[in-house]
């Protein structure tokens, strides 16, 4: 390969990544000249590597696979949500954005070698066919889904909206062998799964994703609920919201602050795309009392509506500190319908903070990536002039403490055990009364109790969990033959009851319990109902509305 040729290939390089001619020239102006040439030294190597690779190595190679390694290993050192993704992968991937797919409505799950419908969505082929969560996938299309994973019967269910789909599934409890045939249809989750009108006429809003039409349907909740209630408050919640699209985070910040308004500025390295996003219509509602609940797991646009809230002193954080992504991605087209999902800004809220917590420019030695440490990170200030800082994700105004399951819940849990429960209790009960929140009995919860006595499961409390390192401490400093015998008596008395631990904490068991119940008859909109009605950080969320003068003090400066 002359060198000409590396030239014009590291410019093709450059021009399927995006970088437009006239910044690639203006680079190369500047001066760059060595790193192009050590760019093109490095293609010229990696094509050599391959053809020698593709001639001699023992094996045939796939080009898509040994290709698909090459792109990923360049990427690894980059950050996490840099991505290549394949032809082969563009359907999930649209989903991720637009949260449609073709298909038949269902999420699956995989265990002891079954794939099986976990959950259908109300509205959608599954639901309206009769597809119920436990089903066992036995046949999809004629193929059988022995040996097949739940991304190969994945692939099988996905198609076109309106081709027909025929399967074949062994229904829980009763083993009956079932099959349906119906056409699929477009898949489109709706980002907005439930709101309504709490105590005290507090209005809530759960958004899942800002998935597209995200902000028109925060816009439509709200109206909604001011038009049938005089509401003394909103809960905005973004909790477990992972992000999404950029202009939707814009348009549900203009749902709450007026026209004219700079919500983000977007910043990376080529200039001329930077961009300022400014609201750009009327809002639904200046002055309505705000609480936007977050968590560790509220990322990316999340971030940019809860900061631009706290920011503005519109409205109360409340929960866990944020996730800490301030970096955005855009997608840029490669050749044969791949694309690649490429880092391009890092983006900034009113105050002029950047809530970005992890530094993906500086590796350790060992390859890992650190946080911003506190003595770095830098305070800015609110529009009433809060203190608030960049480098770890939004701080909401009031913290609150996540649920903290006990261990014997956690192993219930994890082994699916509320599920198969919920197949058990709907193969004896066809409805429960929908006109009020779903709730267990106690003789329920005792039948429960028994469905579990021949149940394999086991934990370790923290009692116990501490008994054993003080025994590993005792052996290590030479005590453990002098207390032996204490430990022995004392582990024999600590021992937990399975029974006793059920009753103990029965209250947290019963509230998995009863959502997931609900989901057979009424689908998300049960699960959230139940949530709820047991939800201590939206209890709190409620009181903090009621109670105007502490709502003010927290948006307002301490002199």
């Amino acid at each position: 390969m002359n060198r000409k040729f590396s030239v014009w290939l590291a410019v093709v390089m450059f021009l399927l990544t995006g970088i437009n001619i006239e910044v690639t020239a203006k680079e190369i102006d500047k001066s760059s000249e060595e790193r192009y040439s050590e760019l093109a030294k490095n293609i010229e190597i990696f094509v050599s590597l391959y053809r020698e690779l593709n001639s001699y190595y023992v094996d045939d190679l796939d080009p898509n696979v040994v290709m698909k390694y090459a792109i990923d290993g360049m990427l690894e050192n980059l950050d996490p949500y840099t991505n290549y993704i394949p032809a082969s992968d563009i359907d999930e991937f649209e989903f991720q954005t637009t949260g449609k797919y073709g298909g038949i409505g269902a999420t699956i799950g995989e265990r002891n070698g079954q794939v099986f419908i976990r959950q259908p969505y109300f509205g959608f082929p599954a639901q309206k066919v009769g597809l119920m969560a436990g089903d066992v996938i036995i046949e999809v299309e004629g193929v059988s889904a022995n040996n097949k994973n739940s991304e190969d019967i994945r692939q099988l269910l996905k198609g076109q909206p309106n081709t027909p789909l025929s399967m074949k599934v062994r229904r829980a409890i009763s083993n009956d062998t079932l099959s349906f045939k119906f056409n699929r249809e477009e898949i489109n989750i709706d980002n907005v799964p439930y709101y309504g009108v709490l105590d005290n006429n507090v209005g809530y809003i759960r958004l899942d994703q800002f998935t597209e039409g995200a902000a028109q349907n925060v816009s439509k909740a709200l109206k909604e609920l001011k038009a049938n209630t005089s509401l003394s408050g909103l809960i905005f919640d973004l909790r477990g919201n992972p992000g999404g699209l950029l202009n939707e985070a814009v348009g549900v910040c203009n749902v709450f602050l007026d026209k004219g308004l700079e919500v983000v500025a977007t910043k990376g390295k080529v200039e001329d795309v930077n961009k300022s996003y400014t609201t750009m219509g009327k809002a639904i509602d200046t002055q309505i009392p705000l609480v936007v609940l977050t968590d560790d797991g509220s990322a990316s646009a999340s971030e940019i509506v809860s900061g631009v809230i706290q920011d503005y002193d519109r409205g109360v954080v409340m929960g866990q500190r944020t996730f800490g992504k301030g970096l955005v991605q855009i997608p840029r087209p490669l050749p044969y319908r791949a694309r690649l999902k490429v880092t391009a800004y890092k983006y900034y809220i009113p105050s002029g903070r950047c809530i970005q917590s992890i530094d993906y420019s500086n590796h350790n030695e060992d390859g890992s990536t650190t946080t911003v440490p506190d003595s770095l990170r830098k305070v800015f200030y609110t529009k009433a002039g809060r203190p608030v800082k960049d480098g770890a994700g939004i701080e909401p105004d009031v913290h609150t403490k996540q649920v903290e399951y006990s261990p014997i819940t956690i192993s219930l849990f994890t082994k699916d055990f509320f599920f198969d429960y919920a197949n058990v209790y709907r193969a004896s009960h066809q409805k429960i009364d929908t006109n009020k929140i779903f709730t267990l009995s106690d003789e329920d919860y005792q039948k429960f109790i028994s469905f579990l006595s021949d149940k394999k499961y086991d934990y370790t409390t923290k009692t116990e969990k501490m008994l054993n390192d003080l025994v590993e401490v005792a052996k290590n400093e030479s005590y453990f033959n002098g207390i032996s015998d204490a430990l022995k008596v004392l582990e024999t008395n600590m021992k937990h009851d399975k029974e006793q631990d059920l009753s103990k904490h029965k209250d947290e068991i019963k509230v998995l319990l009863e959502s997931e119940i609900a989901t057979r008859y009424l689908y998300q909109k049960g699960r959230i109902q139940v949530d709820l009605n047991n939800d201590q950080e939206v209890k709190q969320a409620i009181g903090l509305l009621q109670n105007k003068s502490e709502y003010n003090k927290i948006l307002s400066v301490t002199k």
